[in-house]
């Protein structure tokens, strides 16, 4: 066989693996297919591992989620959040996905908004979290754990998980109460300061799918409980330039 032949044989055996890499990657996608067609926070769905689930967060004051002294989900329309200037975040992770969520600190001040927030899901079970304090007059928490508890796909609960102050470091974080790490506000550039305060939130998760598949996110985050994944970002956010602070 000639120079001309080996190199079309060559030629067609790329071809192959990379069609058959093509092929791989489709299935492999197909098998995490999203297939979780609700999108509103305030419905109820069922969901597989690694399906799109969507949930909400909701900035207030501590007492504006509770009436006649019973904690009610923000769903919930006698609470009349609207009025009382809360604030409202929507996000779509991937079930059993360790993911950071972030909160942009630009044009939004949680202090202003009550300083308290309630993660929340769901219209049957109405699960939401117990309120947690993000912000105060003078600290800012920047760095929150939420695990989503569900039950053969159902989520059942929202909790917030302290993974106490491993991860506080230098002058630019304190540990409050011995569970949280935040930061100064005058520290944050919101009032001056050097520090990006965007509220960062690691989610994971636990329970079982609808298939009743373990979900073990939330016991690899416990497992690396000194690190932040929030601090990660941030230093890798620092030493890559040009990369938006």
């Amino acid at each position: 066989m000639g120079k001309c032949g080996s190199h079309m044989m060559r030629r067609r055996m790329i071809m192959v693996i990379v069609h058959m890499m093509i092929v791989v990657m489709m299935m492999k996608n197909y098998a995490y297919a999203d297939t979780n067609i609700i999108f509103n926070p305030c419905d109820d769905s069922k969901v597989k591992r690694w399906d799109g689930f969507t949930f909400g967060l909701a900035f207030s004051t501590k007492e504006a989620f509770f009436l006649d002294q019973i904690q009610l989900s923000p769903c919930d329309s006698r609470l009349a959040l609207a009025t009382k200037n809360a604030k409202l975040a929507i996000f779509r992770p991937k079930v059993d996905e360790i993911s950071l969520l972030t909160i942009d600190g630009t044009n939004f001040n949680p202090i202003l908004s009550g300083g308290y927030v309630v993660a929340f899901a769901g219209r049957k079970y109405a699960a939401r979290s117990a309120p947690t304090l993000v912000a105060d007059s003078t600290h800012t928490v920047t760095n929150l754990t939420l695990v989503l508890e569900f039950q053969q796909g159902t989520l059942e609960n929202l909790y917030w998980k302290s993974l106490g102050c491993d991860s506080c470091s230098g002058e630019t974080s304190v540990c409050i109460n011995n569970t949280v790490c935040a930061v100064p506000n005058l520290k944050c550039r919101n009032h001056g300061g050097p520090i990006d305060c965007n509220i960062g939130i690691q989610l994971t998760f636990s329970g079982t799918d609808e298939k009743r598949q373990v979900l073990n996110s939330w016991y690899e985050v416990e497992n690396l409980r000194k690190l932040s994944l929030y601090d990660l970002y941030s230093n890798v956010a620092e030493a890559v330039p040009g990369h938006p602070q």
